[in-house]
C-alpha cells in the first residue's frame, strides 16, 4: 500500500464540501466530520445526536486565525507559543471579526450553530492533513466546520474502523490515514477560551500545553483530574451555549 498523498485527499476533500458534501477527515485529536454549509452541518449534527449546546467549530491554521479571531496582544503570544514554538494542536476560543471573509460566507443559521457569546472555536496545528486543509480553505475562502466522528458523549475515534458503521455512512468521501497521533490521550482535543483564559475541555496535549502557559506566562491551568474521574474531559462544557455572535 502507498503512502498517502496529503496534496490530493485534501483536494478531494475541498472539491467535496465546497458542493455541498460531507467529508470524515484525520486529525491528530481524532477523526472528524466537516462541511461548509448549513445542511452537511445539520445532517452530522442531526446524526451525532448532539445537544442544543453544542458548537460547530472551525479547522484554521495560524494565519487564519491571526486575521479571524481578535485576542489580546498577550493572549495571542500565547497561541503562537504553544503553535509555533512547541507544535502541539489546540482549539482556540476567542472573540472574532464578524467581517472575516470566511465567517462571511456563513449563513445565519450555521453562525448562530458554530458561535456563542460572541466567540468562535478554531482547532490549529491538527497534524500535516490539517495543514495542507486548512491551506485550502484560507486560499480558496471555504470555511471547514464540523466536529468530532462519533456519537455526542461517546469519546472521540483514532481510527476509522473505530467509528459506528452508520455514522461512517453519512459521509461523501473518507479520508483513512490510519490510528492518530493522539490515540493514546484517549480524549479529543483540548479547548481553551483564551479571551478568559477558561478550560472548556482537558483533552490531548493538556499537561504539555499547562507547562507551556506555567513556564512562560505564569498561568496556572487547573489540574487533569483523570481519565477515571473526567473521561470527556470537559470541565465547561456549556460555556459556549448562549446568543450568538
Amino acid at each position: 500500500m502507498t503512502t498517502p498523498t496529503l496534496q490530493s485527499d485534501a483536494r478531494r476533500v475541498m472539491d467535496i464540501v465546497r458542493r455541498g458534501g460531507i467529508a470524515l477527515v484525520p486529525n491528530d485529536t481524532g477523526y472528524a466530520f466537516c462541511g461548509s454549509s448549513l445542511a452537511p452541518l445539520r445532517t452530522i449534527f442531526d446524526n451525532k445526536r448532539r445537544g442544543d449546546h453544542k458548537r460547530n467549530a472551525m479547522a484554521a491554521d495560524l494565519e487564519t486565525q491571526r486575521e479571524l479571531h481578535t485576542l489580546s496582544p498577550r493572549a495571542q503570544e500565547m497561541v503562537e507559543a504553544l503553535v509555533l514554538d512547541h507544535d502541539l494542536p489546540i482549539a482556540v476560543v476567542g472573540s472574532f471579526r464578524e467581517d472575516h471573509p470566511l465567517m462571511r460566507k456563513l449563513e445565519p443559521d450555521l453562525l448562530r450553530a458554530s458561535s456563542a457569546a460572541g466567540t468562535v472555536a478554531l482547532l490549529l496545528n491538527a497534524g500535516t492533513f490539517h495543514a495542507e486543509l486548512t491551506r485550502l480553505s484560507r486560499e480558496e475562502v471555504v470555511p471547514l466546520l464540523g466536529s468530532s466522528a462519533n456519537y455526542s458523549g461517546t469519546g472521540t475515534r483514532f481510527r476509522v474502523e473505530d467509528i459506528p458503521e452508520e455514522l461512517r455512512r453519512i459521509a461523501d468521501i473518507t479520508i483513512d490515514h490510519g490510528l492518530r497521533r493522539g490515540h493514546l490521550y484517549r480524549r479529543a482535543g483540548t479547548i481553551i477560551n483564551f479571551n478568559t483564559l477558561q478550560v472548556i475541555r482537558i483533552g490531548a496535549y493538556y499537561e504539555l500545553i499547562s507547562d507551556v502557559l506555567k513556564r512562560y506566562f505564569d498561568v496556572d491551568l487547573p489540574p487533569d483530574p483523570g481519565m477515571e474521574a473526567l473521561p470527556s474531559g470537559h470541565l465547561n462544557e456549556f460555556a459556549l451555549k448562549g446568543p450568538a455572535a
